[in-house]
């Protein structure tokens, strides 16, 4: 079956049409959902236009005004698991993460073992381009920070390029997931490792983007900071499992059933 890649949008007219194309030029089958918050420049128009050309694998979901990444990439996952994907990516539209790079993602979880695979700028073989020093500063002080206050063993945890097994997110309690800003990368990546998931770093190069406005802004610096900080003191009393009957033999089931076969899923 084939996998989805979740790519938010808000205002990305100058991109949105080639990160599109990029994806549905790679040799695995892909589809893809782009959940649009109300873009005044006409992105949503854009993905519309193509939807004929590329029907049945171009979907789009509109929502009106700009709600957030976190809930943008919520709404996705639900949307994904609802279809049956068994495995759902997120990447941004502005091609600061290389399409091709969604192959090896994937690969990680099916054929490596991974249940979540995160496209790393800070493992060996990772890399930056175009990012001026003191945004590299911010980035890789920002990491530090969160694996020292949360001690979570990944190295770059605001990475918004993963891959997920579809059991993962079934299996994690979405509604629970509290932060809609770029805290939500540090909080998923939180929540499948304290529901003791297997994560990959897979290095990838990170590339600024050409067209287009970033949408880094001091709100997005001190939520990461305090909400790291908030992040550790709930996970003092917070579960992140979803709470449905038979919810724990599910997830010892999926545990199972990747053990008997081996790395493949």
């Amino acid at each position: 079956m084939e996998n989805l890649v979740i790519i938010p949008t808000y205002n990305e007219k100058d991109n949105i049409e080639n990160i599109i194309r990029a994806v549905f030029t790679l040799h695995k089958d892909f589809h893809v959902l782009v959940i649009d918050d109300g873009s005044p420049d006409g992105t949503a128009q854009i993905v519309k236009s193509l939807q004929t050309e590329f029907a049945g694998k171009l979907f789009i979901e509109e929502r009106k005004g700009k709600l957030g990444l976190g809930t943008a990439y919520i709404h996705g996952f639900k949307w994904a698991i609802e279809r049956g994907y068994p495995f759902i990516c997120e990447m941004d539209a502005d091609f600061s993460h290389n399409p091709a790079d969604l192959e090896r993602l994937v690969n990680a979880c099916k054929t490596q073992g991974a249940d979540v695979a995160i496209g790393s700028r800070y493992v060996k073989g990772g890399a930056v381009a175009n990012w001026p020093k003191n945004r590299i500063f911010l980035s890789k002080g920002g990491s530090l920070y969160t694996r020292i206050i949360t001690w979570m063993p990944v190295k770059d945890p605001t990475a918004g390029f993963v891959c997920y097994r579809k059991e993962v997110l079934e299996s994690m309690n979405l509604d629970g997931i509290s932060f809609v800003g770029y805290a939500f990368q540090i909080e998923m990546k939180f929540a499948a490792w304290k529901l003791k998931f297997k994560i990959t770093e897979v290095p990838i190069t990170f590339v600024d983007r050409k067209f287009g406005v970033s949408k880094m802004n001091k709100g997005i610096v001190k939520e990461g900071i305090l909400g790291v900080l908030r992040l550790k003191w709930q996970s003092h009393f917070k579960d992140y499992h979803k709470r449905i009957k038979n919810n724990t033999d599910a997830v010892a089931k999926f545990s199972s059933d990747k053990a008997m076969a081996g790395t493949d899923s």
